[in-house]
């Protein structure tokens, strides 16, 4: 279901000194009236000659050959094939078309008819022929693409489209003689239009895609990289339109059709195909398809092995997006994320829902929860929507439900863009939501910002006050979230898929890029895993405690750990009391926010004999990071090392866990055999010419094998007619 927009690699067209294809030569036998022959010549031109044309009566090339010509200039023809009678040759050098002219095949032909229409300047097509009883072809006709008139139920049209069609009469007609000889039997040459040489490489019989050009675009596609970039990218490397030998719509006709290639089968055929291939390949790969009573297809989950070996270790707390995208379908993706011992993005499942009611989320949910063997997760967060806080209730009831913050706040310019004080709105609705540390402070402040604006009759607002307790954080630190902070851009499920799908992404793509940007997120979790397995970071300070965290944390965790080491010294002990559950301690600490400072006061609750320690700010239950006040309690109390309980399995890197013994399972490139020899030649040239290159004479001596080569192979394609494109 999804369409794509393209990232990096560029386009390359080879810069040729002629701009198009030189097409082999054909043998032509002139006669006389009686058919009698009088003279062989080789038919040539001195002017460079035309590519192969696509079928005039698509807007897509659909036999697009992999020409050697384009990557080679083959300007340079041997004299002889230059050397033609006067009477043969138009006023500038063209070959012009004459009764009894005789050619080996069909092909050679109308490859001659291409030659002589591009030096004059107007394009070609065949226009009809005829068989004989045994099938063979007997009777052929080559015309000007302007023939034919306008269909006359057209013209009634207020917006007709427009033609190219002049009723010109400019063509040749031929017949099939002995042993398959062809000979021209009329000739046309007077156009009622005007005729353009410079133009003639922009008509469709004359533009093509070399085999380089067309692989390019193709992985650049698959890549993320944009159509407009790409061809931009040919254009300069080419040194200008004039130097290439397509257009824009060409590279994107070539794209469509491949795309097609790879999933023809249709979407619904693609995507199960390819599930029950990665279910016949992969032990654990899981997925469910949804259909409705008349067997159309309504949503799909799926999650590799990884994704279920990963949820053992990371399915404490899940992410759930229906916003992310929206495709050609109206089918919105919905990954299911987690966070892993780096603080990376995880993947624990994927769904296709064609519909956002509860039913629709009730069997996504079911369907997940029987994947993950029955093992519901702690919190799940998601963004605001009644069908899917209805279906949590139904199958996972004993979960924390979280709304993301970060979707709320970004509606406020939305909401209070009219308002009158809207700059004084926000700044109060930031800080009852990021500053309050009791709920008691959230709400007095609430009730003021409430008066103080005005804004009793505000629904949304009256409605994200009812349900505070799952977006307001001094409502939810005590529930553990793995850091999954709300305020922060990447916890919206784009981070994970950016730049591999999108909105415009077509289900086709998206069968591939998934498996992409998976493979992506499992290689930066290796070079995590590797950097924290090489690299220590050194202590910030010489407590026993920090040593502890910085022994068996990953990097990114202990450096978590470190910034509430170092931020210490903001945080004074004002008071201490003591009480029935321990002792109590006033923390104060400098809040720095730029070139400001606010000073905030947190109560730290320790108890030495089990040394158990609890923060006001609750960022261990929160985050499962010990924050910086208790930090300041422990080291007043001469702690020098804490309970494993402090110490979170999953922020270790010396846990050898099983998602990371799982491999993923993808195809990468689908290549043709045509394009697995191109890259094999490729790859073969290059060591070459590395190897070559400081060497005058060993350049020169494999320049000409490659240069004796290339004409053997322009001379081996025109015998067998590969290049004509009807």
């Amino acid at each position: 279901m999804m369409k794509s927009n393209l990232t990096a690699s560029t386009l390359f067209s080879p810069k040729l000194d002629n701009p198009q294809n030189s097409i082999p030569t054909a043998k032509i036998v002139s006669s006389d009236d009686c058919g009698q022959k009088s003279s062989t010549t080789p038919a040539a031109t001195s002017r460079p000659s035309s590519p192969p044309s696509a079928n005039p009566s698509k807007e897509i090339i659909e036999d697009v050959h992999d020409e050697l010509l384009v990557e080679s200039n083959t300007e340079n023809v041997t004299n002889d094939m230059n050397i033609v009678e006067d009477e043969m040759s138009g006023g500038d050098g063209a070959i012009v078309p004459k009764v009894g002219m005789m050619f080996m095949d069909e092909k050679e032909m109308f490859e001659f008819y291409k030659r002589y229409a591009y030096d004059v300047g107007f394009p070609v097509k065949k226009r009809n022929s005829k068989r004989g009883d045994d099938g063979t072809l007997r009777y052929v006709t080559f015309t000007c693409s302007h023939e034919g008139r306008r269909s006359s139920n057209t013209g009634r049209s207020l917006k007709p489209q427009p033609t190219i069609q002049t009723d010109c009469k400019a063509r040749i007609s031929a017949s099939s003689i002995n042993h398959g000889t062809w000979r021209i039997n009329t000739v046309h040459l007077d156009h009622n239009h005007k005729t353009s040489p410079s133009k003639s490489r922009l008509y469709r019989c004359n533009r093509d895609l070399s085999a380089h050009v067309k692989q390019k675009i193709e992985v650049n596609d698959m890549t993320g990289t944009s159509l407009h970039k790409s061809y931009n990218s040919t254009v300069v490397e080419a040194d200008g339109h004039e130097n290439i030998t397509c257009m824009k719509r060409d590279c994107r006709n070539n794209i469509e059709q491949t795309r097609r290639l790879k999933l023809g089968e249709g979407d619904i055929a693609a995507i199960q195909s390819y599930f029950s291939k990665m279910q016949a390949r992969c032990l654990g790969f899981y997925f469910s398809m949804d259909f409705d009573d008349e067997l159309r297809l309504k949503n799909i989950f799926w999650a590799d092995n990884r994704c279920r070996q990963a949820y053992k270790e990371f399915g404490d707390v899940v992410t759930f997006d229906t916003t992310y995208l929206i495709n050609k379908y109206d089918i919105p993706f919905v990954p299911f994320v987690g966070v892993n011992h780096h603080g990376q993005s995880i993947l624990l499942g994927c769904g296709l829902v064609s519909n956002e009611d509860t039913d629709t989320f009730v069997w996504l949910f079911r369907t997940w929860l029987q994947c993950m063997n029955g093992q519901a997760p702690y919190g799940i967060i998601t963004d605001q929507d009644s069908a899917i806080q209805n279906a949590i209730q139904i199958v996972f009831p004993n979960t924390k439900h979280r709304w993301c913050l970060w979707h709320i706040m970004k509606k406020l310019p939305e909401k209070f863009g009219y308002h009158v004080d809207k700059g004084s709105i926000f700044s109060a609705i930031h800080g009852l939501v990021y500053d309050s540390q009791m709920v008691e402070e959230y709400e007095e402040g609430w009730r003021s910002m409430i008066n103080t604006y005005d804004l009793h009759n505000n629904d949304w607002l009256s409605g994200l006050y009812e349900n505070r307790d799952c977006w307001v954080p001094c409502f939810l630190k005590t529930t553990f979230w793995a850091g999954m902070s709300t305020t922060q851009r990447n916890e919206s499920m784009n981070a994970f898929f950016h730049g591999y799908v999108h909105p415009k992404t077509s289900l086709k793509q998206f069968v591939e890029q998934y498996e992409r940007a998976l493979r992506n997120k499992v290689e930066k979790e290796f070079q995590a895993d590797f950097k924290s397995f090489l690299q220590m970071v050194p202590c910030a300070t010489k407590y026993e405690m920090e040593k502890q965290f910085q022994s068996v944390y990953t990097i990114s965790k202990f450096r978590e750990v470190q910034d509430e080491f170092t931020g210490k010294i903001y945080c004074d002990l004002i008071s201490v009391s003591e009480g029935c559950f321990g002792t109590t301690y006033e923390v104060r600490e400098d809040v720095m926010h730029d070139e400001r400072r606010k000073k905030k006061t947190f109560f730290v609750s320790f108890q030495k004999e089990k040394c158990e320690i609890i923060c006001s700010c609750h960022l261990f239950e929160f985050r499962g990071i010990i924050c910086r006040h208790a930090i300041a309690v422990l080291i007043r109390n001469d702690v020098t090392s804490l309970p494993e309980r402090y110490i979170l399995r999953r922020w270790r890197r010396d846990i050898s866990r099983a998602h990371t013994r799982v491999a993923v399972n993808y195809d990468g490139l689908v290549s043709t055999p045509e394009q697995l020899r191109y890259d094999n030649m490729c790859e073969a040239f290059a060591r070459v010419a590395d190897l070559a290159a400081d060497d005058e004479g060993r350049t020169r001596m494999i320049m000409d094998w490659i240069e004796f080569q290339s004409k053997e192979l322009v001379m081996t394609k025109s015998s067998s007619g590969s290049n004509a494109l009807l």
